[in-house]
């Protein structure tokens, strides 16, 4: 079985939401700092050894999140109709940021978004 190569980064943004029909404190309107990490796994290198340059994932987290940077996540046309959640964005993160990175050799295999130090979300396909 041949080998997975995976990196990662980690990036933040700042975000207020609303969680609709919660019963506590998070059915007001609060604000998050937002940490992001993405997770890539490459099955081939190229003549550098490298898999996925850094540098290009860190610019397509960059532009995916920078949508949600300073916003309101609850007025974004990805949660209109559903809660703008751990869950909910880890999964929107994956299915944007596959849709910038995906190759044959090169996919995104989880992205993990935590609302606080020590509490988050992780999403992934099988």
């Amino acid at each position: 079985m041949p080998g997975i190569y995976e990196i990662y980064i980690k990036d933040y943004f700042a975000a207020a939401h609303v969680l609709k029909g919660y019963d506590g404190d998070c059915a007001n309107m609060h604000g998050h700092n937002w940490i992001v990490e993405a997770y890539i796994q490459c099955t081939k290198l190229d003549t550098l050894g490298i898999g996925i340059d850094f540098l290009d994932v860190k610019a397509a987290v960059k532009k995916v999140i920078g949508q949600l940077d300073h916003s309101f996540l609850n007025e974004h046309p990805a949660f209109t109709h559903i809660n703008p959640t751990s869950e909910t964005l880890s999964k929107f993160l994956f299915t944007q940021l596959s849709l910038h990175l995906n190759t044959d050799h090169i996919r995104v295999a989880k992205v993990t978004v935590l609302e606080s130090p020590g509490c988050g979300s992780s999403y992934q396909e099988v």
